[in-house]
C-alpha cells in the first residue's frame, strides 16, 4: 500500500508496535463522532465481514482435500496467526457444520495464544520482534470473540473479564474466570473446553528457519516464515497426514531478507513482486497518538474534492485511502 501512487492513499507510519496500531483503530472507532463525521469502516477483521469471508477457505479447502483423498471424512486445518481472525472463521464454518477435525492455532515467540491453550491464561506480555512481522501481536483482538462463545454467548461476564484485562475496569471473579489488568484466567472447566475446539503450539525462530530450509531442500517449496509455523505446529503435534491443511499467508518474497539466512540462492521474484521493489514509499511519520491521527484523517479529507470512502490500516504503516473511510491491517 506505501507504494500506490493514487492521491487519495495516504500512509502513516506509527510509532510503536501492531498492537499500538490496533490500538488507535479501535479507540477511533469507540469515538462516535469521529466515526460518523468520516464514515469510518474496516476491511480487516474487526470487521465482522472479513472473518464471514475466510470461511470460505475452509470449505474450499474441504472439497478438495475430500476429491482427491476418498476416504478422508473431516479435514482439519493449521493456521498461522497473531489476531486470531483467519483460524476464528474455521471455528464458525466447523459451528455450521462442515466435518473439520482438528483446528491447530500456531505462534511465533509472541504465543499469548499457544499459552492460553496450555495454561488458561490470556496474559499480556511484551512484544518480542520476529522473522514473522505480521504475527508479532501481544493481544489477539479476535480471541474476545471466541472467548464469548466459550463464555456460554454471556456479554456481562465477557465485559467483566475483558474490562478488567484491559484496565479499564475493576479485578473481577466470576463463574467463568478471573479477570485482572493485563491477565484472564478461565477455569479448568473452560480451559478443557477451549482445548476440544483448539490445539496449539509454538515457534521460535530457529524452529521456522529450519523448516523452510527442509522443504525448500526436500520438497522444492518455498515457505515464507509465517506459513512454516504453521507447517512446524502440525509436526511437533504429530498430525502430519493427508486430511491436515495448513493455510499459507504469503509469499515468501515478501520476506525474502529472512527466508535468505537459510536458503541460497533465492529463486527470483515474481513480476508483481519485483517491480514493487523500485517504486517510491509514500508514508507520514506519526506519533502513537489517536488524536494525530485523527488529525491527519481530518486534514487529508479536507484535501479531496470527493467524501472519504476507504481508510486501510497495514501496520506499521497507517493507510488511509480517502474516497468511506476503513481500515486494514495484516
Amino acid at each position: 500500500m506505501s507504494t500506490v501512487p493514487d492521491s487519495n492513499i495516504h500512509c502513516l507510519r506509527v510509532e510503536g508496535t501492531f498492537d499500538d496500531a490496533q490500538d488507535i483503530v479501535k479507540a477511533a472507532f469507540m469515538d462516535t463522532e469521529f466515526r460518523n463525521k468520516v464514515r469510518l469502516g474496516a476491511v480487516n477483521s474487526i470487521n465482522w465481514a472479513r472473518v464471514l469471508a475466510q470461511m470460505t477457505y475452509y470449505f474450499y479447502s474441504y472439497y478438495r482435500v475430500t476429491d482427491q483423498a476418498k476416504g478422508v471424512k473431516k479435514v482439519s486445518f493449521s493456521v498461522p496467526t497473531g489476531n486470531f481472525g483467519d483460524i476464528l472463521a474455521g471455528f464458525y464454518a466447523k459451528k455450521m457444520g462442515l466435518p473439520v477435525g482438528k483446528l491447530v492455532v500456531g505462534t511465533n515467540e509472541n504465543d499469548i495464544l499457544h499459552r492460553f491453550f496450555s495454561s488458561g491464561e490470556y496474559a499480556k506480555e511484551q512484544i518480542a520482534t520476529s522473522i514473522s512481522p505480521s504475527m508479532d501481536i501481544c493481544v489477539s483482538s479476535n480471541f474476545e470473540r471466541y472467548l464469548f462463545h466459550l463464555f456460554g454467548d454471556d456479554p456481562q461476564k465477557l465485559r467483566a473479564l475483558m474490562e478488567a484485562f484491559e484496565g479499564s475496569g475493576d479485578p473481577v471473579t466470576n463463574s467463568v474466570g478471573v479477570g485482572k489488568s493485563r491477565s484472564l484466567k478461565v477455569t479448568p472447566q473452560l480451559l478443557k473446553k477451549a482445548r476440544e475446539d483448539f490445539l496449539s503450539e509454538r515457534s521460535n525462530t530457529e524452529e521456522t528457519l529450519a523448516l523452510i530450509k527442509e522443504y525448500n531442500e526436500v520438497h522444492g517449496y518455498l515457505y515464507c516464515p509465517h506459513s512454516a509455523i504453521g507447517v512446524v505446529a502440525v509436526n511437533k503435534l504429530g498430525l502430519n497426514n493427508e486430511s491436515m491443511v495448513v493455510l499459507a499467508t504469503a509469499h515468501a518474497g515478501k520476506f525474502y531478507d529472512a527466508v535468505k539466512r537459510v536458503v541460497d540462492p533465492l529463486p527470483p521474484l515474481p513480476p508483481a513482486l519485483a517491480a514493487v521493489q523500485s517504486l517510491p514509499m509514500r508514508k507520514t511519520d506519526v506519533p502513537n497518538s489517536l488524536k494525530a491521527c485523527q488529525n491527519i484523517v481530518l486534514q487529508r479529507i479536507g484535501l479531496q474534492k470527493q467524501p472519504p470512502s476507504v481508510l486501510y490500516i497495514v501496520v506499521p504503516l497507517l493507510v488511509l485511502a480517502l474516497g468511506a473511510a476503513s481500515f486494514y491491517s495484516f
